[in-house]
């Protein structure tokens, strides 16, 4: 393979570049995980992830990816039988339904056409239907990482209550923790599901489960088998098996870097990001996938190819010639848009570039398109009038 010089930029959404300092951390020597050494680690780190979930209740870390935080949330909480919540409306929403009927529960499905978030008023109308209250637990995906659309989960939990709905409201975070504003206890969230490899700035390998109380009475009564995932296991040391000790390590470091920023200036910086982004595409003369303004991704942008091109050969070309790789179209989307990811540890110049090598790409592989795109997303980071600030507190 020829060699490319100069740096990858990495903009998929996900895994995500990881600062060096958390590369280092993770370059440390192994310790013993049933030591004191790792016992102050391990209470560190489960202490300092709860103010990244804006929560005050418990956050189980369990050595995986976030799909096993999705089956943990499910198994520990449902029976068999049981009746929930989905949606179609995105890639990994689907791929949480699927799991749910392979582990023996009743799923309803509220579809979208992939270019919207779930409706809170369709939601609330489903749940007031449900007058035996048969559905035992709502199944969100916070920021669908497939299309770009963000879930407005505060208004979907204001439609549960105004109909007295009891179901249990579990919402995966993996590609916003860390990126967009989530707010566990404030929200009513029931279960907050997330993965260390998107905003959190680590390699795959650590999946969250943040449980409320009522989660944790539900799982008292819940009968899906369960082992490796089962909450009470985790409830007496939070690690009852083998933790991945230099991913913590990293946690601990990566916590350190946002505490320095500061949450809420990395949400204003991702908002920032992803406003520019939808500016270039614009600018181009393509399509934003999701197609509602308040439904727009903080993490991550989609975009249409004109009808007749492959957004794959377009994505294959700009990697092979600018060594650049971008997110795929999934499931019904597939080989019709590319993704750009936004989140974790970026900054303008590197979105700048990642912006110009797609701009350069769709020249170099004859994709119609117009010019300026990367200028209209220059001028906007270049204002400083506080529009960023704005969109991040919507």
């Amino acid at each position: 393979m020829t060699y490319q010089s100069g740096r990858q930029f990495l903009q998929i959404p996900g895994p995500t570049n990881i600062p060096e300092r958390v590369l280092r951390a993770i370059a440390a020597p192994v310790l013993d995980h049933r030591g004191p050494e790792f016992a102050r680690l391990a209470a560190e780190v489960l202490a300092r992830i709860k103010p990244i979930f804006k929560t005050s209740q418990p956050v189980l870390i369990f050595p995986a990816s976030g799909t096993g935080a999705w089956e943990a949330a499910l198994v520990n909480t449902l029976s068999p039988g049981d009746k929930v919540l989905g949606f179609d409306s995105g890639q990994f929403a689907l791929l949480w339904t699927n799991m749910a009927r392979k582990l023996g529960l009743e799923v309803e499905t509220l579809a979208t056409d992939w270019r919207r978030a779930p409706d809170p008023a369709l939601i609330e109308a489903a749940l007031a239907e449900d007058r035996e209250k048969k559905i035992k637990a709502v199944l969100l995906v916070h920021n669908e990482t497939a299309n770009g659309c963000m879930t407005r989960v505060a208004e979907i939990r204001q439609a549960m209550d105004r109909v007295r709905h009891p179901a249990l409201l579990l919402v995966d975070t993996i590609s916003s923790l860390g990126s967009a504003d989530f707010r566990m206890d404030e929200w009513g969230v029931d279960v907050a599901i997330g993965g260390s490899q998107k905003g959190l700035m680590l390699p795959a390998g650590l999946a969250f489960c943040a449980v409320s109380e009522k989660a944790l009475a539900a799982s008292k009564q819940a009968k899906l088998p369960r082992s490796y995932w089962d909450w009470d296991a985790y409830m007496g040391s939070n690690f009852p098996y083998t933790p991945a000790c230099n991913l913590l390590f990293g946690l601990k470091e990566a916590l350190n870097l946002i505490n320095a920023e500061g949450l809420e200036n990395i949400f204003v910086r991702h908002a920032r990001h992803a406003e520019a982004t939808r500016r270039a595409i614009i600018g181009w003369g393509l399509e934003i996938v999701c197609a509602e303004p308040k439904d727009y991704s903080r993490s991550i942008t989609a975009a249409f190819m004109p009808e007749g091109h492959s957004a794959d050969a377009f994505r294959k070309q700009v990697f092979e010639r600018f060594n650049m790789p971008l997110g795929g179209g999934l499931g019904r989307l597939a080989d019709k848009a590319f993704r750009i990811g936004h989140l974790g540890d970026t900054n303008d110049l590197m979105l700048g570039g990642a912006l110009f090598g797609v701009e350069m790409g769709l020249a170099a592989a004859k994709i119609p398109h117009k010019s300026g795109g990367v200028q209209a997303a220059l001028n906007y980071l270049a204002d400083q009038s506080g529009s960023a600030t704005r969109l991040a507190a919507e």
